[in-house]
């Protein structure tokens, strides 16, 4: 006699959007504990924005012709601005990310990333450098924080992925 066992495997992305189709508050209950085991990351990236990072970021910064400006940084703004959101569209690379959403760090954060600018040049004075594809200081201070929170994490989506797979 022979025993065979069926095992399906769901992404992250994939279980994400069943729970939503089974029932929202599944996928909110999900979402909530997610990001609570990811709040030691989120803390150690609030915890990078000590200073301006250049006194000319203290200003109003407007580009002509558009309508908003994209600076003054301020400190509280950027430690306001992380945040966890969720992605599972069909061509995200990843799924929970942690990101900034004020502009005016994001801007800090990503300056020169891909080509040389003025802001860049200025921040290589005041020793922070970026590197191709990198982030200055929040990548940095979540891939540090991230060792605790990879098996949690882990076990959450596979408690989701169970349950997405008993609703099927």
């Amino acid at each position: 006699m022979t025993t065979t066992a069926r095992i399906e495997v769901v992404g992250v992305k994939d279980t994400i959007n069943q729970l939503n189709k089974l029932d929202k508050e599944l996928a909110k209950e999900f979402k909530a504990s997610a990001t609570q085991i990811a709040q030691p990351a989120i803390n150690a990236a609030k915890a990078v924005y000590t200073q301006v990072p250049l006194s000319g970021m203290n200003y109003k910064w407007q580009e002509k012709g558009r309508s908003r400006a994209n600076f003054p940084f301020t400190v509280a703004k950027a430690r306001a601005g992380v945040r966890v959101r969720f992605d599972t569209r069909r061509n995200a690379v990843g799924v929970i990310l942690i990101e900034q959403k004020d502009p005016a760090a994001a801007i800090f954060e990503t300056a020169g990333r891909k080509n040389a600018n003025k802001l860049n040049t200025s921040l290589l004075f005041v020793n922070l450098p970026v590197t191709a594809g990198r982030t200055r200081l929040i990548g940095p201070a979540v891939y540090s924080a991230r060792r605790g929170i990879e098996r949690e994490m882990k076990s959450v989506i596979a408690e989701a992925s169970r349950t997405v797979q008993k609703g099927l």
